[in-house]
């Protein structure tokens, strides 16, 4: 049930994550849409640490129902704050006629750009390797661990590192810039994943929780650094047919990041083995993806 959720989850947050992206897209580009995109990404990070903590206020003034009932009232609200705040970030001489071609034309436009197939396909794959870690994390913390009622706690901790990372790289990106970062990130994710399995191998599938935690925080981490920056580089040619660009790549790389979670978290057996390597596979082919693209552009 909690994986049928978290996929639920993915898939329906992409509305938001489309608008979002088109938003930023017509207003900053490179590194500056770097910049913004982590602030983002910071929120929807740490956005669910607090989550549980505010269903469960709901909960003890009211009933199960009117948890529902809340999301009506933030949408409402949500729609409100838009219409009255939110003007329109598409200068009128670029604006173009919603039309059939056109919508096929600029889907053409989004396939034939190397660097925007290969970014949001990298993308898909770090995003699957994290959503496998949280197909399988109530397993491995509150089973596997054996820490019950402490399974939130130590998912928070977690959390933490990459919503911090998105903040860290929000103020990096500008000096060091975003290609430079995201592929930092990546080479430095690739040892710590083979750290990881290797680990896992060393302690027959089950690894202290201390160091289970500790290679945790750094992969995700990683992974904090590489959200804004691995969307803000796919998007970058996309200037011109921003909305379908970022409907696009939103669906391929979460349709992308379900299929790998699910394989990962239908793996689990009760060991590491599965999450170490899914990681191992998916962020080693993120780098040689990257090497396709960057090595021609040096």
């Amino acid at each position: 049930m909690r994986k049928r959720m978290n996929e639920e989850a993915a898939l329906s947050g992409q509305a938001g994550f489309v608008e979002f992206v088109a938003l930023i897209r017509d207003r900053f580009h490179g590194s500056e849409m770097a910049r913004v995109m982590s602030f983002i990404m910071t929120v929807f990070i740490l956005v669910p640490i607090f989550a549980p903590a505010l269903g469960q206020g709901i909960l003890l003034f009211a009933g199960w129902r009117a948890i529902y009932g809340s999301f009506v009232v933030l949408a409402i609200m949500t729609m409100l704050w838009l219409g009255l705040r939110q003007a329109e970030t598409l200068p009128r001489e670029k604006r173009k006629p919603f039309t059939l071609f056109n919508i096929k034309a600029a889907l053409r436009d989004v396939i034939e750009s190397r660097i925007t197939v290969v970014y949001m396909s990298v993308a898909g794959c770090v995003s699957g390797a994290f959503l496998g870690y949280l197909n399988s994390s109530q397993q491995i913390f509150q089973v596997q661990y054996q820490l019950g009622r402490q399974f939130p706690l130590y998912f928070a901790i977690l959390a933490i590192a990459v919503g911090c990372a998105s903040l860290v790289n929000s103020q990096m990106v500008m000096r060091f810039g975003m290609h430079a970062l995201a592929n930092w990130a990546l080479r430095l994710m690739m040892v710590l994943c083979w750290l990881f399995l290797f680990l896992v191998w060393f302690h027959a599938g089950h690894p202290p929780l201390w160091l289970f935690m500790s290679i945790c925080f750094a992969l995700f981490f990683c992974i904090g650094v590489l959200f804004g920056n691995l969307n803000s580089i796919a998007m970058e040619p996309m200037g011109h047919v921003a909305g379908t660009a970022a409907a696009v790549i939103g669906s391929f790389t979460t349709l992308m990041a379900v299929v790998l979670s699910y394989l990962i978290g239908r793996a689990y057996d009760g060991s590491l083995w599965p999450m170490a390597l899914g990681f191992v596979g998916l962020i080693t082919v993120s780098v040689l993806l990257t090497k396709m693209v960057e090595l021609p552009e040096r």
